[in-house]
């Protein structure tokens, strides 16, 4: 029940166990083609998505290194860790990188960045979490990229590692400029994969980035893929995977998948609440992870700890959250079981630690949700 990796379905693991086949060889340029057609509809673009070798954080690093120059401006939205990020990446690149701090647990508001943007229109990109992984918040993507859509020198820059699969991100239809995920999240997979999506726009910034680039060259990968090959050698075995959960997602349907990840998340939050529990996340919650406050004299940390023990793995907080809260990731391949054994635990968790919760409460009331979802 972490942010990632999350559990890996059978079926994937076993077409990940499956004999290697030679990358540049015509059976796996099949495969690759499949891959990539799946990925346009998980990403909801006609543009080609990249993939790479890496985490999630290589596609940021991309992002950044083939779209921008040293010396150009950016705005980063810091309303976390790993909005922090964005801001240590551009560092690293010469890029100047303008903070849009935002508390921990709010949403930027659009307003603000559309603001900036009007102060400064020699800002060249807007860098923004769709989810904001360490705080349990969401920002509002779309609002953002109706900011920056009718900008013609400014493109927006989404991380979306732990969003993409987990709930709506229509890259197109939205107008998002680049859209960066990971594969151990939402996407059900291990760790090891890295996507990056760009628009028409976001391209012809691609043509005028000086920045160095070797591996993450977006336009050797693109010019690669459209061969149904990759520039070098691919991770067969978790691309095998990748082809796995592409086709259940597209055999489901985007909505159904969505609407599962809705039902575990409004479960989750009903739990906490009648647990007495206040969410880290003031608004825009997040549909893929519950960050909840730990109760008074009880640190989150040892929450995290003693779960473990019990073989519930969730998450702690990070920096400033360190200790205040805990964090519940329901997304990918995770079902009702999981999430009410989780909770079930955390009662009796939280208990031992000193705060007194009737065994059921949170259980009950996640069940309640479950169920009249599962009756409409």
């Amino acid at each position: 029940m972490t942010p990632g990796p999350t559990p890996v379905a059978p079926e994937t693991q076993l077409a990940m166990a499956a004999p290697i086949i030679h990358h540049r060889a015509p059976q796996f340029m099949e495969i690759l083609g499949e891959v990539r057609e799946g990925l346009k509809y998980l990403f909801q673009t006609r543009q080609e998505v990249l993939i790479f070798a890496a985490t999630g954080t290589g596609a940021m690093e991309g992002a950044v290194a083939n779209t921008l120059s040293a010396g150009d401006q950016a705005l980063v939205v810091d309303g976390g860790k790993f909005g922090e990020r964005w801001t240590e990446l551009c560092n690293v690149y010469g890029v100047k990188a303008g903070r849009l701090g935002v508390e921990w647990g709010r949403a930027v508001d659009p307003q603000a960045v559309a603001k900036m943007l009007d102060d400064n229109p020699a800002i060249k990109a807007v860098f923004v979490q769709a989810n904001e992984t360490s705080t349990g918040v969401q920002h509002p993507v779309k609002e953002l990229a109706d900011v920056t859509k009718n900008r013609p020198g400014t493109i927006l820059v989404v991380d979306a590692i732990s969003a993409l699969g987990g709930y709506e991100l229509p890259m197109d239809e939205w107008g998002v400029d680049v859209l960066v995920a990971g594969s151990q999240k939402a996407m059900m997979l291990p760790p090891g994969l890295a996507f990056a999506a760009l628009s028409d726009k976001a391209w012809e910034f691609v043509k005028a980035s000086t920045l160095p680039k070797y591996y993450f060259d977006f336009a050797k990968a693109r010019k690669s893929q459209e061969k149904n090959q990759t520039p070098y050698t691919s991770p067969v075995s978790l691309i095998l995977g990748l082809q796995e959960v592409l086709a259940k997602i597209r055999r489901d349907g985007l909505e159904k998948v969505f609407a599962h990840n809705r039902r575990l998340s409004e479960a989750t939050k009903a739990a906490m609440k009648a647990m007495g529990l206040e969410l880290y996340s003031k608004d825009y919650s997040s549909v893929v992870l519950t960050a909840a406050m730990a109760p008074a004299g009880v640190d989150g940390q040892k929450v995290v700890a003693e779960l473990r023990k019990r073989g519930i793995w969730i998450a702690g907080g990070q920096a400033q959250a360190k200790g205040k809260i805990f964090r519940i990731a329901h997304m990918g391949y995770i079902d009702e079981v999981d999430l009410v054994g989780a909770i079930a635990g955390l009662e009796i968790v939280l208990n031992q630690l000193g705060y007194k919760v009737a065994l059921g409460t949170g259980v009950q009331a996640a069940n309640q949700v479950l169920g009249k979802e599962a009756a409409a």
